[in-house]
């Protein structure tokens, strides 16, 4: 008789060692995209200004930068928040009184979706800038010889 719940607390504990390591996967994920997204927006406006010649307008708040670098510490607080989930719970089933809460879902759900709802406008934004500004004519390119006319 004493084995079976035994067998039940040690369940228990596995599932949440599982839980705890879901969170952690979720955690990196967010930091990965995080990172992804910060960096591509800097390639973005390597390419703006490799093609136009001026540098892209920035946006402290409301840029690629800002959403990454929030994602990344989003993917923080959730590492942080899961392990103390994780300590809370193991006392709770080791003293027989696990109470669930979907409070901690709750949350990082809604910033994520909040978060997700804010990139919608960096997707859809585009400079309407159709007419470009020619290169600087005193700049040091190499000539073009195919073009130039001349048979060598």
């Amino acid at each position: 008789m004493s084995q079976e719940p035994k067998i039940d607390r040690q369940r228990e504990h596995q599932a949440n060692e599982r839980t705890f390591l879901a969170w952690l996967r979720t955690s990196i994920a967010l930091i990965g995209f995080g990172f992804a997204i910060a960096r591509f927006g800097i390639f973005l406006r390597q390419i703006h200004l490799t093609m136009t010649h001026q540098d892209a307008p920035t946006h402290i708040f409301a840029g690629s930068e800002a959403l990454g670098v929030s994602l990344v510490i989003l993917g923080i607080v959730a590492i942080a928040w899961a392990a103390w989930h994780y300590n809370q719970v193991l006392w709770q089933i080791e003293r027989g009184n696990y109470q669930p809460h979907r409070f901690m879902i709750w949350v990082i759900a809604s910033v994520v979706a909040i978060l997700g709802t804010l990139s919608i406008p960096l997707l859809l934004w585009r400079e309407r800038n159709t007419n470009p500004t020619p290169p600087n004519p005193r700049q040091s390119n190499p000539p073009n010889l195919l073009s130039s006319g001349k048979r060598y």
